[in-house]
């Protein structure tokens, strides 16, 4: 459900950056008080390396002729927080935009509101929690993320239907753009919510503590071993992204099945002195444009696993810093208000 840059109007690409980058700011300063757990910082880029990866494996929706992929959004704050999650979620879509063109620079606000903001703030505050809070089974995990997914989903893709409104994209009228995009984001959030239930349950198999303090709003306790989730998350990211990534199916994702449905191509264009320069910036840096080699057919094999191999890695460190930075800053902070 990444947006391309031709989806949307500079005034409500700008606006939609402003909105998300304040919840950002409004993230970190959440975390960058008590709330930061200091065992989840080397886990925000580990997860986030994950769903970076995990995001690579497109699966066929039967019947369709369409894709999804999981977004990763209550993965990521069931295991790490809300706040901590929405950071983390940002750096995978940063990565994804200026190193893969995956996702337009004008349109990176969209996504973060999209796929992070509606489900990481919104989905899992208010539909996943109180359903957890029950009881931290495996029954109500599964209910939980189900319901959770597919409500952040299509609170997403109703997102991106607005926001295509409001920049007047002419090919893509509301009503027509809203019957494609509702259903075939539900049967994705159907799958990713199945998926995402099963990692949760292994989860709370070997460290349910991991689980318990993002429900609780409560840290870690100290003698509680976090290396070998990591390790085995960290396994499981370079399995995917350096191999499964491969087997991801070729058909059109949720977003372009909906655009090719009512507009007759999954390629809009537009036109624009900030267009252009929002694609130029984005050329300089992508050096993997579509997880390909430069030059390379666009499903190159070797460039799909070098692509997942490298991203994952830069992940890591860019969602990793970001926990380090803010700890440093937070400890900076109180050492000045104790002098």
């Amino acid at each position: 459900m990444h947006m391309a840059d031709a989806l949307l109007s500079p005034t409500v690409g700008v606006a939609m950056t402003a909105v998300s980058v304040a919840m950002i700011g409004y993230s970190a300063k959440k975390i960058a008080g008590d709330n930061l757990d200091e065992k989840k910082i080397p886990m925000m880029g580990v997860m986030g390396a994950f769903v970076f990866a995990a995001q690579m494996i497109n699966f066929t929706i039967p019947g369709t002729g369409a894709s999804g992929h999981i977004g990763g959004g209550i993965l990521l704050a069931a295991l790490l927080g809300p706040f901590p999650a929405l950071l983390t979620m940002a750096s995978v879509l940063l990565i994804q935009c200026l190193f893969f063109a995956d996702g337009g620079l004008l349109a990176y606000g969209c996504n973060v509101f999209n796929l992070g903001v509606c489900v990481c703030l919104f989905a899992y505050q208010f539909f996943y929690k109180p359903l957890i809070k029950r009881g931290m089974t495996k029954k109500n995990i599964i209910l939980a993320s189900v319901i959770s997914v597919v409500i952040g989903l299509q609170i997403g893709s109703l997102g991106v239907v607005l926001q295509t409104v409001a920049s007047g994209v002419t090919e893509l009228p509301f009503g027509a753009f809203l019957i494609l995009m509702q259903p075939i984001h539900i049967l994705i959030g159907l799958i990713e919510g199945v998926v995402t239930a099963a990692v949760l349950c292994f989860v709370l198999n070997a460290r349910p503590e991991l689980l318990e303090s993002s429900v609780q709003n409560a840290k870690i306790a100290a003698g509680v071993p976090m290396k070998k989730i990591m390790v085995t998350f960290l396994i499981l990211a370079v399995l995917i992204g350096g191999g499964l990534s491969l087997l991801a199916s070729t058909s059109p994702d949720g977003l372009e099945w909906a655009i090719e449905g009512v507009a007759g191509t999954a390629e809009l264009e537009r036109d624009g002195v900030f267009h252009h320069a929002m694609e130029k910036i984005v050329s300089f840096f992508a050096f993997m444009p579509d997880y390909s080699f430069a030059g390379d057919e666009k499903d190159s094999l070797l460039g799909t696993s070098t692509a997942g191999l490298v991203g994952g890695a830069i992940t890591i460190v860019l969602a990793g810093s970001i926990g380090f930075i803010i700890r440093a800053a937070r400890k900076k902070t109180s050492a000045t208000k104790t002098t």
